[in-house]
């Protein structure tokens, strides 16, 4: 019995992952003139996680106008098959063969492709419970967000009637919508924080007008149940009180992760803050030719803010591409002192570039009020602006004129926060 034929494959930039952030890059890529694109993408279908997000907010930024989840990525499939991107769908890159090669496994067999650029574009994923360390037995009936999605979208199938969503963040927000067109009921929504972590607006077109209490300053300490859930245990993590919520779905939301197994095995300098590759302002990693893009960066960004970042990735590899210049010195890194979390881009090149959007995106992990955020090269000062509230799982855009005032060869940049 012989095994899946090999082949080999050249193309001038391969781009992994057919998201928002994958498809935006390849298209840009068409329109500025790169012959051949190719996008390669594990699932059974290109679009992204918008495939299976069935409700409106998707579209502003990028395509200026708002579409629901599927539309959005069906919008992007066709405009990449417009441009004349290649695409292999249930294909997985496997592995690096060397510069530029890497390998590809789908049902039709292996491929090894070697190309001239690399856009990396796999994005992100939530924690499971597995990993967030809830005791407790392994009943059906928990999820996240993806799972919870996938399987009420594109699978049509029941969840359950009583669901408690763990987290108070934009998806947070986003699953109990998809709770409700499931026909179940939200009991509660519980976040470790003092309050939501989302806009008004989100918050009001689900969890205010379905009437879903928020548990602040909360946490699920036991998840209860032997073949199905049955209750979750709810500790409140200032008095210590604990309550038992009866319910048969539980689904955890935020928590992101990127999805960066790729980038390691490709021996990708890899930022300790975001667990992502190290990218500077091009979004140009640390191996020669290799980008990326979306929320591989910057777990998790809405998909238009994904998309931009793709765009912005394809301009710098097209100059790459034409003009075959690359840094050989290292970027400057960006630091962030508590309460900030991480910083995307994470570097600065030596010919410092703008970020996408023209400027960075800043995390906190706590909350913080009436602050000053500030911008230092060792004691000297690059920018500061007084700022009402940081907060956790929201974005604090930080604009870039400040990278002109850097020194190249200087120390490394930090950002902080002085209350």
């Amino acid at each position: 019995m012989t095994g899946p034929s090999s082949q080999a494959l050249r193309v001038d930039v391969l781009v992994a992952g057919g998201g928002p952030a994958g498809l935006a890059a390849a298209i840009e890529l068409r329109r500025l003139g790169t012959p051949r694109v190719l996008v390669v993408d594990r699932e059974e279908q290109a679009g992204g996680i918008p495939r299976h997000a069935a409700h409106v907010g998707f579209g502003l930024r990028d395509m200026h106008r708002l579409l629901t989840g599927p539309r959005y990525a069906a919008r992007y499939v066709h405009l990449a098959e417009r441009a004349g991107v290649e695409m292999r769908i249930a294909t997985s890159v496997t592995g690096w063969s060397g510069a530029g090669t890497v390998s590809l496994t789908s049902p039709a067999g292996l491929t090894e492709v070697t190309a001239s650029a690399i856009v990396l574009a796999t994005g992100c994923r939530e924690r499971p419970r597995a990993a967030r360390l809830v005791p407790g037995g392994r009943p059906l009936g928990v999820f996240t967000t993806g799972a919870l999605q996938q399987l009420v979208y594109l699978h049509h199938q029941p969840v359950g009637r009583r669901a408690v969503v763990i987290g108070a963040e934009h998806v947070s927000f986003s699953a109990v919508l998809t709770l409700a067109h499931a026909g179940a009921r939200t009991v509660a929504m519980i976040t470790e924080h003092p309050r939501h972590q989302s806009y008004l607006p989100y918050k009001w077109l689900s969890a205010t007008r379905l009437r879903v209490p928020i548990l602040t300053s909360s946490r699920v300490t036991e998840i209860v149940g032997r073949k199905r859930v049955e209750a979750v245990q709810v500790t409140d993590t200032q008095t210590g009180a604990v309550r038992v919520l009866e319910c048969d779905t539980v689904v955890f939301t935020g928590d992101w992760m990127p999805d960066h197994e790729l980038a390691r095995r490709g021996g990708l300098v890899m930022d300790p803050a975001t667990r992502a590759p190290r990218v500077d302002c091009g979004l140009r990693t640390s191996v020669r030719g290799v980008f990326a893009a979306g929320n591989l960066l910057h777990a998790a960004e809405t998909a238009d803010v994904a998309a931009l970042s793709g765009r912005h990735a394809a301009r710098a590899a097209h100059t790459f591409l034409t003009s075959g210049n690359w840094p050989d010195e290292p970027p400057l890194p960006i630091q962030c002192e508590p309460p900030l979390l991480w910083v995307s881009p994470s570097a600065i090149g030596p010919h410092p570039l703008q970020p996408p959007h023209g400027h960075f995106i800043l995390r906190a992990r706590e909350y913080a009020f009436n602050a000053t955020l500030v911008v230092r090269q060792a004691q000297r000062g690059l920018w500061r602006c007084r700022v009402r509230r940081l907060i956790p799982n929201l974005p604090i855009h930080v604009p870039a004129a400040w990278v002109a005032e850097l020194d190249p060869r200087g120390e490394a940049v930090t950002f902080s926060v002085e209350r």
